[in-house]
């Protein structure tokens, strides 16, 4: 009798549990919401998509990495995917990328301060706005493939920037070592202990 007692709380809980699981709509991506339109779509949990950080935040971002905004550039080519981990400042303050394709095959786009004119001989090299270059050199990539990234390429949306650069420093405290000697030159202790 205690055992049915304790378990017909549980049997009312139950539908309503599973009433509430599963009624929400499955998405592989940003849905409506997020598409810039500033809105949430109607009966969607998802906050509006003001919350995305705009340009001037991505551009502090940029900045922060040493990237000034009008230089970054990316493009599109079939069968290649940008590397986030290759993103990064080309000379004082460009925009360099790396896409890459299943095959092995590297594409290399680097946005600088500079002229077309001086592009090098196994280089495709685009100016999109005055004072800018654009360079692309590719590793086991044809010349065609090379154009055609050259002729795609756009300066990318803040949405797009979000999931490529590394989340913004949170803390402004330096990172506590705990190898470093209280005196002397600061030089890290890798002394292993109890051997002499």
């Amino acid at each position: 009798m205690i055992r049915a007692a304790r378990a017909l709380p549980l049997l009312l809980v139950l539908p309503a549990l599973l009433t509430a699981c599963g009624t929400e709509n499955a998405r592989s991506g940003p849905g409506p919401a997020a598409s810039g339109s500033g809105q949430a779509a109607a009966g969607s949990s998802q906050e509006p998509a003001s919350a995305a950080p705009g340009k001037a935040e991505m551009d502090e971002r940029l900045r922060a990495l040493g990237i000034a905004p009008e230089l970054v550039y990316v493009t599109e080519v079939p069968g290649f995917t940008i590397a986030q981990q290759s993103i990064g400042v080309n000379g004082d303050d460009g925009f360099s990328a790396s896409y890459w394709a299943k095959s092995g095959a590297i594409l290399h786009l680097y946005a600088e301060r500079g002229s077309a004119a001086d592009c090098p001989q196994d280089h495709v090299c685009r100016a999109p706005a005055k004072g800018q270059v654009v360079r692309l050199y590719g590793e086991k990539v044809t010349p065609d493939v090379l154009r055609r990234a050259a002729d795609a390429i756009r300066r990318p949306t803040p949405g797009e920037l979000v999931p490529l650069l590394p989340a913004p420093r949170t803390g402004t405290a330096p990172v506590q070592r705990g190898d470093l000697p209280p005196n002397g030159d600061g030089a890290p202790d890798n002394s292993v202990p109890g051997s002499s």
